[in-house]
C-alpha cells in the first residue's frame, strides 16, 4: 500500500502528525485509525464470503481478483485450452516476413524452385512471373497522358 513512501517521507508524516494531532492525542488517534481498517477489512471478507455463498457451488473457484480485466486476460491467455501457445510457437514473424518480401521482389523461397528460377530468369523474363516493381514508362514531353473518367 505504502510502496512508494521513502524514510524521508515517513519522518515528514510522523513529524506533521505529531504537530496535528498533539502528543497527547496521537495515541488515541492510531487506535482509531487501525481500528477502523480492521472493521472495514472484516467488512469486505464477509461480503466476498456472502457473495459466494449466493453464487454457488458452481463458481467455488471464483476469485475476486479475475475481476481486473488484466488479470483476466492474463489468465485466459494463459489458460491453453484454445491452443494458443502452439499457434503462438508455430508462428516466425521473421520467417513471414521474409517470404512476404522475397514474394514482392519475385524471388522464390525454395531451393528447388529457385534453381528453376535462376535458369528462367537467366533465359528472360518470360517464365511467367510478374515484376511488381514499379518502372516509369517512357513518353514523350509533347504527349498528354491518358484521361481516365473514373479517376475524376
Amino acid at each position: 500500500m505504502f510502496n512508494d513512501i521513502g524514510p524521508l517521507e515517513l519522518v515528514t508524516l510522523v513529524v506533521l502528525a505529531v504537530l496535528v494531532f498533539g502528543p497527547e492525542k496521537l495515541p488515541k488517534m492510531i487506535q482509531d485509525v487501525t481500528r477502523t481498517i480492521r472493521k472495514i477489512r472484516e467488512f469486505s471478507e464477509s461480503a466476498k464470503a456472502d457473495i459466494r455463498e449466493e453464487l454457488g457451488p458452481e463458481f467455488k473457484d471464483f476469485e475476486f481478483e479475475d475481476l481486473n480485466p488484466k488479470t483476466f486476460i492474463r489468465k485466459q491467455l494463459d489458460n491453453d485450452e484454445l491452443g494458443l501457445k502452439e499457434i503462438r510457437n508455430g508462428f516466425d514473424l521473421k520467417k513471414e516476413m521474409a517470404e512476404v518480401t522475397d514474394a514482392v521482389h519475385s524471388r522464390d523461397t525454395d531451393s528447388s524452385s529457385s534453381s528453376s528460377s535462376s535458369s528462367s530468369s537467366s533465359s528472360g523474363s518470360s517464365g511467367g512471373s510478374i515484376d511488381m516493381t514499379k518502372k516509369p514508362e517512357k513518353t514523350d514531353p509533347d504527349e498528354r497522358p491518358p484521361f481516365d473518367a473514373d479517376a475524376t
